[in-house]
């Protein structure tokens, strides 16, 4: 059991910072080459306002953000890493890490505009909303339904799904809308016969090429997988510790048995609050929200996994 504690120390505080020292030390070569790589740089700090400390999360001109974006990363391939979860979505909040960490109120101005225009952003945020009375809502929208179509069609069921793409897509998507939108499409269930309802919720939470994969990776390699990822080690970082939400699992647990086989027992409660659920919603697109499993573990690894399948996947603190 001493093992099991140990690991999941080092799971809960062990956030590497290797590519993040990696991508700053590019930056610097950058600058300091005195070459066009420099010119290139200024010009992305300026269109994407990294430079103004109040704002350097929240580019105005997102478009001229992002195909500077583009231009970095097409002209000097060694930044793509830093700034790219994929071929299709790159970011300058990916390089800058959790210096952009996710918040309740993170998009840009002229995304805000466009949402200042939807129907939608105005209700009041309702709990127990239905996935099919989200979906009929959103596609009623023009500003909702305008993201949605861009996210369904990376992710159509009609095509051959690319896990990856598709996970930058929703990313995409639940990051650029109203705090209270993404609550409720997040957040929204069904009863359980019903069949259009269900189909509703797979098409808002990506399934299943953004969440399913075959076979099913147990919870502990969804854990070690995000270990590897700049961008998933941020939401990781930010779900499990500074966002409140397992504070009882961080501090009062680690050393104490009777504490864990309680927690992952029982119906785990987390806080629950407006910080914790925005770093629940920030988990779309990453593995974190892969399903995964916690068959065919060693007796030994049993405990630790179905702890994190109930951080990751139970929606019961939020309903």
């Amino acid at each position: 059991l001493y093992s099991i504690f140990t690991v999941l120390l080092m799971y809960f505080t062990s956030i590497s910072t290797t590519q993040t020292t990696d991508c700053m030390h590019l930056k610097e070569q950058c600058i300091n080459a005195a070459n066009e790589c420099e010119s290139v740089w200024n010009v992305v700090e300026d269109v994407c306002n990294i430079s103004v400390p109040d704002n350097r999360c929240k580019a105005e001109d997102t478009i001229g953000c992002n195909r500077m974006i583009r231009v970095l990363a097409e002209k000097y391939p060694e930044f793509k890493n830093c700034i790219c979860t994929t071929d299709n979505f790159c970011s300058i909040m990916t390089f800058l890490g959790t210096q952009c960490s996710p918040t309740k109120d993170n998009i840009s101005t002229e995304t805000k505009i466009q949402w200042s225009l939807s129907t939608l952003s105005k209700k009041p945020y309702r709990t127990n909303r239905t996935c099919l009375d989200m979906n009929k809502e959103c596609v009623e929208d023009e500003v909702c339904n305008k993201q949605l179509s861009l996210y369904l069609k990376i992710c159509s069921v009609n095509k051959k799904c690319s896990m990856e793409e598709c996970q930058g897509a929703i990313r995409f998507f639940y990051q650029n809308m109203p705090f209270e939108v993404a609550q409720m499409m997040t957040f929204c269930d069904c009863i359980q016969h019903d069949e259009s309802c269900h189909r509703a919720k797979e098409l808002l939470h990506g399934k299943p090429c953004a969440v399913t994969a075959v076979p099913p990776p147990s919870c502990l390699n969804v854990i070690r997988t995000c270990e590897e990822n700049k961008l998933c080690r941020q939401v990781e970082k930010n779900f499990f510790l500074p966002s409140n939400c397992w504070r009882h699992v961080t501090k009062r647990c680690y050393d104490d048995e009777a504490c864990l086989e309680t927690l992952i027992k029982g119906d785990m409660p987390c806080s629950a609050n407006p910080d914790c659920k925005a770093a629940y919603i920030s988990n779309w697109g990453t593995m974190l929200r892969v399903e995964c499993t916690c068959q065919n573990l060693l007796p030994a690894e049993q405990a630790l996994c179905k702890l994190f399948h109930h951080m990751l996947h139970s929606k019961s603190c939020f309903s």
